[in-house]
């Protein structure tokens, strides 16, 4: 206990799924958490649940002023930053013939401008904090890519090479700032739920219907989370940290 303590980390997309399960794990190991999210109603809720130690904020990811705000609300609630986890992000489902264009910048606009703007503001935050750490949410379509999410997959590989430019810049500047990116493949979450049942919610038959070999629960990353979050890696800067049990991507219900 207490891997994180005395730190402070602001957490995207901290309303549900992995970036709820983010939050919880950090405040359990002695962070004081910002949940960051558009959702205010199940934001306001995970802030609740964990207690003083946290709070919520609304965010856009893709709004720069809003990013401007919360990083200087946190610092006026807070007095620091240490930790920030770019995990918000969204998920359409469709090839390259089938994007069109507004789909994919819209796409961009929350998965890599939201990232970019994220890591943008939150470092010089971290250098008054005397350094920090951020682990920016990718996938495995970074690596591999994925045939029926092209936007998705650009967006996540614009994400992977941005993370490793911020680790040499940091580095390269001195500021104890780290930044590394996560993988994951299959992830029990709302948003991969839908995508794979292509419905908004799913039964317990339907979830029990994913293999356990190709999905992993939210509080699995979230352990990739806190160890990359924790002073025990300060060695670790500009890495990919793969977790998808060497599994394949299939395409979701429908389109197979």
């Amino acid at each position: 206990m207490g891997r994180v303590a005395g730190k402070v980390a602001i957490v995207t997309g901290a309303a549900s799924g992995m970036g709820k399960a983010d939050a919880i794990l950090l405040a359990a190991e002695g962070a004081s958490v910002v949940v960051a999210d558009l959702n205010e109603a199940d934001g306001q809720a995970v802030a609740d649940s964990i207690g003083e130690q946290a709070r919520f904020m609304r965010l856009d990811v893709s709004d720069e002023d809003n990013w401007r705000q919360v990083i200087a609300d946190t610092l006026k609630v807070f007095g620091r930053l240490d930790i920030l986890v770019n995990n918000a992000g969204m998920l359409t489902i469709a090839s390259i013939v089938d994007t069109d264009l507004a789909m994919f910048r819209k796409v961009q606009s929350v998965n890599s401008e939201g990232v970019f703007l994220g890591c943008k503001h939150a470092i010089p935050a971290m250098e008054q904090s005397g350094g920090g750490s951020i682990v920016n949410m990718s996938s495995v379509a970074a690596i591999q890519g994925i045939s029926f999410a092209a936007a998705y997959s650009a967006s996540k590989g614009a994400v992977r090479s941005i993370t490793k430019s911020i680790a040499m810049y940091c580095k390269e500047r001195g500021n104890g700032i780290r930044c590394n990116s996560i993988h994951p493949d299959g992830v029990r979450t709302p948003m991969v739920i839908k995508a794979a049942t292509g419905k908004d919610s799913a039964s317990e038959e339907e979830l029990a219907s994913l293999k356990d070999a190709d999905m992993c629960n939210p509080e699995d990353i979230a352990q990739m989370v806190l160890y990359l979050a924790a002073d025990e890696s300060w060695f670790v800067n500009g890495t990919e940290m793969l977790i998808d049990n060497c599994s394949t991507i299939t395409p979701p219900v429908g389109l197979s």
